[in-house]
């Protein structure tokens, strides 16, 4: 990079000069945008947007933006802004000599007088570098690093302001220009500046090379050494905003270049630990951010075990909640009866249903490469953003599954005075500190529960809302231990009574605390609550009643847990009457419009699949208004209809969630079902969803094809030869959880409709045999693949034999890993078929079957029967040594089990 010369205003577009009636129509909206209501505002935009027809429109606005100094700096933002949005959505479609003109002119005002037009004119001129490119301004860089060498303080920054946010937006443009000339000019003169007597300059200077720390450009590189040393000197320096800046890069440092660190580590540790305790919440907050990652990289244990005595006093001084926090959550207080406003309700976003059987009991995966639920530090506040106290939280929790019991001696006592302090903040946060290290410590505070969850369970009585909620959450950390140490009276009985209490508390955060506790514990105890469903139903539907928007939406699901969880239990006499009227006269209330029918949909999922025929009274009502739901939400408008939800048009949430429910209805009512849905608008919706754009609609709309073929396959029967080339074209890992539910819908469609299946095996093998030998799948797709794989053998044997060699490792490998049950009895059964067909194609992977064979548990006797004659047909095509040498070089867990059970 060759330094520039000092900018020319004169150079280039500077003839151009605006038309004073084209200018002073701008102005004049602009000036009235500062005091115009919503009407108006929407009036002022739609003009503004018209005058993108105008060829030198964006010339005005960087005109007033740069241009008119005596103008209102209000008005100057303006138009600064629309200019940057305008070169967001068509800087390309900007003829060359205005984009040359709005280049010049920011550059001429980036060091404005005016502190937020040298903000908008950095936001300008990065959005121009990102929507253009570096390479088609090649002025820029030497401008700009001219500039933050000037005697004059506003253009130094507003220059170090635009570089700035070049370096955050452009970081990877940069760091890949061949040889980095750029940066190799730049990085030296940043690393200069964190010696300026400016803050603004090394707070911005720091900013600009910390952008480069995680890709490690070559040019930061080459001036590491340098990058250190002045990254020492500052971590002393008296600005926070500096400090902060310091924390973040030796904390990015140390994820992707540790041994940069290693020879310093101590001295890191030490100053972070005094940065934990910084003063500014924001320092310590970066400072604290350290050690989770510290314990992310293989020197952990080796630089923090000699720290632990000191660093664990400090995150628990770290978990109390400040002022300020107290004064943002304003919770102590009897609120239940306070509505909730609308920006306190997180949106609700439904999980499509992922089908199948396979691993502990459901789909696997559960999505396009699978989410696991956010299950950590605490269930704090949504008011709250990430602050010292959460991050000291989530801290000590991975430190105590990296040291497990090695922090107890040092944190139990500090524990013990914490909890007896009179300050009641002191002994939440030790409340918190207990399950923060429940996951890592569990296996070590087993001699400390007996006494310990008592406590817990008594304190859910404690007068402070905020004590209450964090022991809910607490206690449902140690679920586990809970619901399965007996005797129950002791742990789990007084745990139910006292959580249920709290569910019916009189603030709403700790109702909110208390149910989603209340969940955790149901998913744990399964049927170890069916004797306690009575209170348990009668608090939950009571709480109905009192719940604000927010924590309803917690409650449909603590009730749609409860009913996954014991199942059938739920459809008893007593306890139908109590459970369904609140939620019927829910469902009743909402219009087809009102977004709050996801969650009741979701949580009635749950119940017609428990109840089962015990959901009938309900079901009729309940499919139709699904099939109005599905129907109304698939098509556009047509002219002269009403705008549908709210106006936003259709709504594929509202076609998924009613899909997933009729599949609860089929799985609840089994072959009954085809009574609701025969001669209804299902299949032909069901077929329109199956070929919808949107990849939930598709993978809900497969999900539920396999249902109803389990169910009630006669359904399907009329449009069957129409539906198997859309789920052919659904056999694609693209999407998976499209494709995983498109896989197990066809496999339960070839058991129930065997031959007619037929004409369809060579394309549905062609497609599933490459999905099997797939490096690393999906393992729910995998094993729902395998199952229809097997499956396919027992409809065309003949056909899939003659492939065994291509499919049966993988195969083996994926389902020697699930559970016992029908969906793994019809694959060994088609595995069998096509094994007697063509007993060679798994010689060179026999070991492999013989260890899917063992995985069984209990095999049916017909099956039994089959494993016994492959088995022994294998061991009698070769000579008795010959098999005696290969059979013990199989694992001896393999060779126990099948020798017991078939003598071989």
């Amino acid at each position: 990079v060759t330094v520039a010369r000092p900018w020319v205003w004169e150079s280039g577009m500077a003839a151009w000069q605006p038309s004073p009636d084209g200018l002073n129509q701008l102005l004049t909206l602009f000036r009235t945008s500062s005091s115009a209501n919503n009407e108006q505002h929407r009036e002022i935009q739609q003009r503004l947007e018209s005058f993108n027809t105008v060829a030198d429109y964006n010339n005005y606005l960087v005109y007033i933006l740069n241009g008119i100094q005596d103008e209102d700096p209000n008005v100057r933002q303006m138009a600064g802004l629309v200019l940057k949005n305008n070169v967001k959505d068509r800087w390309g479609q900007l003829a060359p000599e205005v984009q040359a003109f709005v280049k010049e002119s920011l550059v001429h005002c980036v060091g404005d007088p005016q502190p937020f037009i040298r903000s908008t004119v950095g936001s300008c001129i990065t959005t121009v570098v990102s929507a253009g490119g570096l390479e088609s301004w090649p002025q820029l860089i030497p401008a700009l690093y001219q500039l933050i060498s000037s005697a004059n303080a506003h253009h130094v920054e507003g220059a170090y302001g635009a570089l700035h946010k070049i370096c955050e937006d452009s970081a990877d443009a940069l760091a890949l220009e061949p040889g980095q000339h750029t940066l190799h000019t730049l990085i030296p003169k940043f690393l200069q500046d964190f010696g300026s007597p400016s803050e603004v300059v090394r707070k911005m200077a720091l900013s600009c090379v910390n952008n480069f720390v995680q890709v490690m450009a070559e040019a930061l590189a080459a001036n590491l050494d340098n990058y250190l040393k002045g990254l020492f000197t500052l971590a002393v320096d008296p600005s926070p905003e500096v400090r902060k800046r310091v924390c973040q890069a030796l904390v990015v440092l140390l994820d992707v270049h540790p041994d940069c660190l290693l020879p310093h580590m101590k001295q890191v540790i030490e100053y972070m630990l005094i940065s934990t305790k910084d003063a500014d919440e924001l320092v310590a907050l970066e400072a604290c951010e350290f050690w989770s990652a510290i314990c992310e990289t293989r020197v952990a244990k080796e630089y923090l075990a000699e720290y632990l005595p000191r660093l664990i006093p400090v995150l628990l001084d770290g978990m109390v909640y400040t002022e300020f926090d107290l004064m943002m959550l304003g919770v102590d207080e009897d609120d239940e009866h306070v509505a909730d406003r609308p920006e306190d309700i997180k949106p609700h976003f439904h999980r499509g249903k992922v089908a199948g059987g396979g691993g502990d009991g459901g789909g696997g995966g559960g999505g396009d490469g699978g989410e696991e639920e956010d299950d950590e530090d605490e269930d704090d506040d949504d008011v709250l953003e990430w602050n010292v106290r959460k991050c000291s939280a989530s801290g000590l929790d991975i430190i105590a599954g990296l040291f497990q019991q090695e922090i107890l001696p040092t944190l139990l006592p500090l524990l013990q005075a914490k909890l007896s302090d009179p300050k009641w903040e002191v002994r939440e946060s030790a409340i918190l500190a207990l399950g923060a290290i429940a996951e890592g410590c569990m296996d070590h505070m087993t001699d400390y529960l007996p006494q310990l969850v008592p406590w817990l369970v008594s304190t859910l009585g404690d007068a402070k809302p905020l004590i209450r909620s964090i022991t809910c959450w607490t206690l449902s950390r140690y679920a586990k231990w809970i619901v399965h140490t007996p005797p129950a009276e002791h742990y789990f009985q007084p745990l139910l009574q006292e959580l249920l209490k709290r569910v019916l508390d009189t603030n709403k955060k700790v109702q909110e605390a208390a149910c989603s506790a209340f969940a955790t514990v149901e998913e744990e105890a399964g049927d170890k609550l069916v004797p306690y469903l009575g209170p348990v139903l009668q608090n939950l539907m009571f709480a109905f009643g009192k719940y604000q928007a927010k924590n309803l939406l917690i409650l449909y699901d603590a009730i749609g847990t409860l009913a996954d969880a014991v199942g059938s239990a739920l459809c008893k006499p007593d306890l139908v009457p109590i459970l369904m009227p609140p939620l019927i006269a829910k469902w009743n209330a909402l219009s087809d419009d009102d977004r709050a029918l996801f969650p009741l949909l979701e949580c009635l999922t749950s119940i017609a699949q428990a109840l089962g025929h015990g959901f009938r009274e309900f079901a009729e009502p309940v499919y139709q208004r699904c099939l109005r739901l599905i129907e109304r939400n698939l098509k556009a408008p047509q002219p002269g209809e009403p705008p549908i939800n709210g106006g936003e048009g259709p709504d594929p949430e509202f076609v998924v969630c009613a899909l997933d429910l009729i599949s609860g209805l089929a799985e609840g009512f089994g072959a009954d079902v085809e009574g609701l849905v025969a001669n209804t608008a299902l299949v032909p919706l069901l077929f329109a969803c199956m070929g919808a754009e949107e990849a939930d609609i598709r993978q809900s709309a497969y999900a539920l094809m396999g249902d109803l073929a389990k169910s009630c396959p006669n359904v399907l029967r009329p449009l069957f030869g129409e539906m198997m080339p859309m789920v052919l074209r659904q056999l694609n890992p693209e999407h998976v959880s499209v494709c995983n539910n498109a896989a197990w819908a066809v496999g339960e469609l070839a058991v129930k409709v065997g031959p007619d299946m037929r004409p369809y095996v060579n394309e549905l093998v062609a497609q599933l045999v490459p999905i099997m030998n797939r490096p690393n799948i999906n393992k729910s797709l995998l094993e729902n693949t395998a199952i229809t794989i097997g499956r396919l053998g027992l409809v065309a044997p003949d056909v899939m034999a003659p492939l065994l060699e291509q499919f049966i490792q993988p195969w083996c490998n994926s389902l020697r890993n699930i559970r016992d049950d029908i969906e793994k009895e019809h694959a060994f059964r088609g595995i069998c078929e096509m094994i007697k067909l063509n007993p060679r194609g798994v010689i060179q992977h026999f070991a492999h079957l013989c260890d899917a064979i063992a995985s069984w548990q209990e095999p049916p006797p017909e099956l039994n029967e089959l494993f016994r004659q492959i088995l022994v047909g294998y061991k009698a095509s070769v000579a008795a040594d010959m098999w005696t040498q290969y059979y013990g070089t199989f694992p001896e867990y393999i060779r126990s089990r099948l020798t017991e059970r078939y003598g071989i």
